[in-house]
């Protein structure tokens, strides 16, 4: 890059600065009424709370969101509008198990984006003192950078959603004996449901925790089990709480439900296992094709083209 080059990213990166910190001033001198007021009304009920008056946390999205809050919360609008899926963002969040909000969710997607772009802009600055730089390319090459973090931050957030559910799936037929022995011994579901949180640990004991928060907080046994099937993306555990519910209303054995439930449970475990190790197959026939058959092939026929070499002048 020539000196003239040179001047011009500096310039630019100086104005840029510049144009950051007089953006940060003005939104320092203009606070929002909603932040003035909050102090006075805090210890009032919150109806309809909106993002940026929820309560100081220690989490870095919200402390980041304090500092850059005008620039991020716009750049997450921005995001919520291209992308889209509010509701299914929620619903994954719900099945991940994290206690945000859809505008927290995509601060931290602006974020990754922010983080993505800062890599591909490092590394074209690197290639720009070693030689040079399209200036076209590199714009595009950072926004992609942008993209890919704003889509990882997303791709993390299902991956999670189905790690949290795979391992509901595994704790379930040992918490869904445990809560039909405790109803079987004579416990009435709720107290059989306490038993079992208090007893055990993990994703699935941490939902019906707060099945049973639901129920002592006035929810009805039945409408807080269905809450559950419909807030859950696990099929069985849908089922296991659609089963309760119904079993609750109709006076049905909730024992005899729950022990054919975890066996039902224990099959489809076993039927997966068996169509996986199918699936695998052809993989696990890979090694014995290309490594040990070769190998054998060799030290079968070896010793006999070495006597032939030998015998044959």
């Amino acid at each position: 890059m020539t000196l003239t080059m040179w001047g011009a990213v500096l310039g630019a990166v100086a104005a840029g600065g510049v144009l950051l910190v007089v953006v940060r001033l003005l939104a320092i001198r203009r606070p929002q009424l909603a932040l003035r007021v909050t102090p006075y009304v805090r210890d009032l009920p919150q109806v309809g709370r909106t993002p940026a008056l929820k309560v100081a946390s220690s989490s870095p999205t919200v402390a980041a969101a304090g500092i850059f809050g005008p620039f991020l919360r716009s750049a997450a609008d921005g995001v919520e509008r291209v992308l889209g899926g509010e509701a299914s963002v929620r619903r994954r969040l719900v099945r991940a198990g994290l206690d945000k909000s859809v505008h927290e969710f995509r601060v931290e997607q602006v974020m990754w984006g922010l983080g993505g772009f800062a890599l591909c802009a490092a590394w074209q600055l690197l290639r720009s003192v070693t030689g040079g730089v399209n200036p076209v390319a590199a714009l595009g090459l950072c926004l992609f950078g942008f993209a890919a973090g704003v889509l990882l931050r997303d791709n993390r957030l299902s991956a999670r959603a189905t790690e949290r559910e795979r391992r509901m799936v595994l704790e379930f037929p040992a918490l869904a004996e445990m809560l039909a022995l405790a109803v079987a011994a004579g416990e009435s579901p709720v107290a059989a449901l306490d038993r079992v949180v208090r007893r055990s640990g993990g994703e699935l004991s941490a939902e019906l925790g707060r099945v049973l928060a639901r129920i002592r907080t006035g929810t009805p046994v039945g409408t807080a089990f269905e809450q559950l099937a419909a807030s859950t993306g696990v099929p069985m555990v849908a089922r296991f709480a659609t089963g309760i519910a119904v079993s609750i209303e109709r006076g049905t054995p909730l024992a005899d439900v729950l022990h054919a439930q975890a066996g039902d449970v224990r099959e489809a475990g076993r039927r997966a296992l068996i169509e996986t190790a199918a699936r695998k197959e052809v993989f696990m026939m890979a090694p014995v094709v290309f490594l040990v058959l070769p190998v054998t092939v060799l030290f079968a026929f070896f010793p006999g083209a070495l006597g032939l070499r030998l015998v044959v002048p």
